[in-house]
């Protein structure tokens, strides 16, 4: 495995420094203060049930009367989603770890068995909400509204024989019944496929039969019926079952889903040829155990007692719904062209500094990054006109030499792909670091990989054993004044369709340190350099987890010496142990954090003599808060960091992540300024308390609200 190494950022003339000159080393704990910390057996919240809070804030959206009603409709379709994919990985994982053997102690201090016990608690609590939210308030709430989702007894008779022909025509002919009996064993269920539990009688025996019948994914699922009403797709297919099932009695119809274990594990001695290794595992990923079975309230005994025995999954692990299964079905809904139930329309602008080289013509990025180090804030800030620009323009111009990419996650329809492969085709140097191990997007990412290879780029798969989870971009071009490197650096993923529903943070920069340590970086993810250090960025598996608690440490040393002294970041999750320990050491020093967290925290902020001086906030709203932000006072010459790096063992240990020091004064102030409006006292937040428990806080205004307000204000470039 190549090193990934990294030694503390120095003061150059275009930079400025991470620390004034006069300041002493990193002030580094004695054990006693290390004994000051760990002596709280119970500081760290459960990383799953930490989740599972969030999870809660997703629900709350739903429920939040105040926002417009397709938008409620939206959660409640992400809350299913999220707890689908939780299951999916965390709940197996903790199986897994169960039936191998490995429960060891969480450092919550909880035994996986204890963690699983509670999750089934919450998470039947949580579905049971969000199935009376939607029987008692979404369906009478979009009904109101013209929008009708009806049930097979509500349809008129003309609906009914529409129905019967789109049966007939298109799903009939798709649908296969599947026996139970001596002589066809027991089927399998895939994840998360919606099924229907058919009993059936011969009436000359009068024997009673089961039967699956899948309801095929690759039709909507609501059927349109005309003008706003629908009806579930299981209605219309429970109700012609007489043609699968000829010459028999139709006895009883129950829908159910299975949720099974979909987490990949590809093993380094599996690698040699990473491609077909993981191609392999996903073919396994479909038989992958059951993690949860999801049914009817009204199912007969004898039918889920057969369904728990044939899918091997225990009482505790099936969930009665009162209601319909698998809503993740209502993203159709709240994708109905409806603009009066939706937030007002919010189109993105132009960065200023690209806006104002702008004319006629497109947005010259380069002409714009030779002026300034454009900090760029999605989805506030166009993706299309600056990063999607950036590439497209890069391929198009014939001084560009070579583009250098690393891909994670992207679209369907990516142009960032499109302009990669142009490139390319124009004879440019291209490398592209494709991630194909992304969770879920796997399969899409095997296709690109291919894709990109056919048309002549340099493709590499990352590293064995570890993600490549960075966001780089660099483009090299040839100008009069010899070879410039222009370079982005991001929070989020080169995908066009989340940079307008994900907030992130991306730098667009010809600094020279910056472009050097990001040659030398990708150098080692594609061959065998073993570039000793970077100046300007941190790199995991190396030195990011390092990197940070130094300049916690250092934070403390400047309280301790008299200079202003504070912490603030922003992550998606906070769980590594040894970051939040160095958290609370400057919490007992005085000095004060302040973090925003959209997802899981760990830390126990508030407890008297821990973390009295730590607030943690979470941001739950219209866009998906995805940035990471690391802000250190730094003794009054405030110091940021941005990148792809949450606070977790698996981007600290096993994956290739990146911060950049936020380069000038003005993209500093500009990151100040944002997490000033997020720790406002009138800014409305989730807070968290010491016991693990979320709760409003008095805020009144809505951070995304005043942020979209901003942008539709002219904005003058510094």
């Amino acid at each position: 495995m190549v090193q990934l190494a990294s030694v503390d950022p120095t003061r150059d003339s275009d930079t400025p420094a991470d620390e004034p000159f006069d300041v002493e080393p990193p002030y580094i704990p004695a054990d006693e203060a290390l004994a000051a910390v760990t002596a709280y057996d119970d500081r760290f919240l459960d990383r799953e049930l930490s989740w599972l809070a969030y999870s809660r804030r997703v629900l709350g959206q739903a429920e939040d009367a105040s926002l417009p009603l397709l938008e409620r409709v939206r959660f409640a379709a992400i809350f299913c989603q999220n707890l689908d994919e939780f299951f999916m990985v965390r709940v197996a994982g903790l199986k897994r770890r169960i039936a191998a053997d490995m429960a060891v102690r969480a450092a919550s201090g909880l035994m996986p068995r204890d963690v699983l016990e509670k999750i089934w608690d919450e998470t039947r609590v949580q579905m049971e909400r969000h199935a009376r939210l939607f029987r008692e308030e979404l369906v009478p709430g979009l009904a109101k509204e013209g929008i009708e989702l009806v049930r097979w007894d509500d349809l008129d008779r003309e609906e009914q024989k529409y129905c019967k022909k789109l049966f007939k025509d298109r799903v009939f002919p798709v649908l296969t019944p599947l026996a139970v009996d001596p002589a066809h064993p027991f089927p399998y269920i895939s994840g998360l496929s919606l099924n229907l539990a058919v009993l059936v009688r011969n009436p000359q025996t009068g024997k009673e039969h089961f039967a699956r019948v899948k309801v095929p994914p690759i039709f909507s699922r609501f059927v349109p019926l005309g003008n706003e009403r629908f009806v579930p797709l299981e209605d219309v297919i429970g109700e012609h079952l007489r043609r699968l099932f000829p010459g028999m009695d139709v006895l009883e119809v129950h829908t159910f889903r299975v949720t099974r274990n979909e987490d990949l594990e590809v093993e380094e001695d599996d690698a040699e040829n990473l491609l077909k290794a993981l191609e392999k595992e996903l073919l396994r990923r479909r038989f992958g155990p059951p993690v949860r079975l999801e049914v009817e309230e009204s199912i007969a005994p004898q039918v889920l007692e057969l369904l728990v025995e044939e899918l091997g999954i225990s009482e505790d692990e099936v969930f009665r719904v009162d209601g319909l299964l698998d809503l993740v079905g209502l993203h159709n809904i709240a994708d109905l062209p409806r603009e009066d139930l939706k937030y007002p329309a919010f189109v993105p602008t132009t960065h200023p500094q690209l806006a104002e080289v702008e004319s006629a013509k497109p947005v010259d990025v380069f002409k714009a990054t030779r002026r300034y180090d454009v900090l760029l804030h999605h989805p506030y800030d166009s993706f299309a006109t600056s990063v999607q620009r950036f590439l497209e323009q890069a391929a198009a111009d014939p001084h560009v030499l070579a583009i250098k990419q690393t891909l994670y996650r992207t679209s369907g329809d990516s142009p960032i792909i499109d302009a990669l492969i142009d490139a390319a085709e124009a004879g440019k140097q291209v490398l592209v670091i494709v991630e194909i191990k992304a969770r879920f997007d796997e399969e899409a990412n095997i296709r690109w990989a291919r894709k990109l290879e056919q048309a002549g780029c340099h493709v590499v798969y990352g590293l064995v054993g570890l993600k490549t989870h960075c966001k780089l971009a660099m483009v090299v071009r040839d100008e009069p004044d010899g070879i410039r490197r222009y370079t982005h650096i991001g929070t989020g993923n080169y995908n066009s369709k989340t940079a307008r529903l994900y907030e992130d943070l991306g730098l667009i920069t010809t600094n020279d340190v910056i472009g050097e340590d990001v040659a030398h970086l990708f150098n080692n993810l594609s061959g065998y350099s073993r570039n000793p250090s970077y100046e300007r960025l941190l790199v995991a598996p190396d030195s990011v987890r390092r990197g940070l608690i130094e300049r916690i440490h250092r934070e403390i040393d400047h309280l301790r010496n008299g200079r202003p002294a504070g912490i603030r970041l922003k992550a998606n999750s906070v769980v590594d142990e040894a970051c939040i320990d160095a958290l609370y050491l400057a919490s007992q020093a005085g000095v004060p954090v302040q973090m925003l967290v959209r997802g899981i925290c760990a830390l126990r902020p508030g407890v008297p003599g821990l973390s009295e001086n730590i607030e943690v906030r979470s941001v739950v709203g219209r866009f998906l808060e995805h940035s990471r932000i690391y802000w250190f006072e730094n003794g009054g010459e405030p110091s940021v960091w941005i990148g792809s790096a949450d606070l977790m063992h698996r981007n600290l240990d096993r994956r290739v992540e990146v911060l950049v020091q936020v380069p000038s004064e003005e993209n500093v102030a500009q990151v100040s300024s944002l997490l000033d409006l997020a720790f406002a006292p009138t800014t409305f937040a989730w807070q968290l308390e010491h016991d693990g428990e979320w709760v409003m806080n008095d805020g009144t205004n809505h951070l995304q609200e005043l942020l979209i307000e901003r942008q539709r204000r002219p904005r003058l470039v510094p």
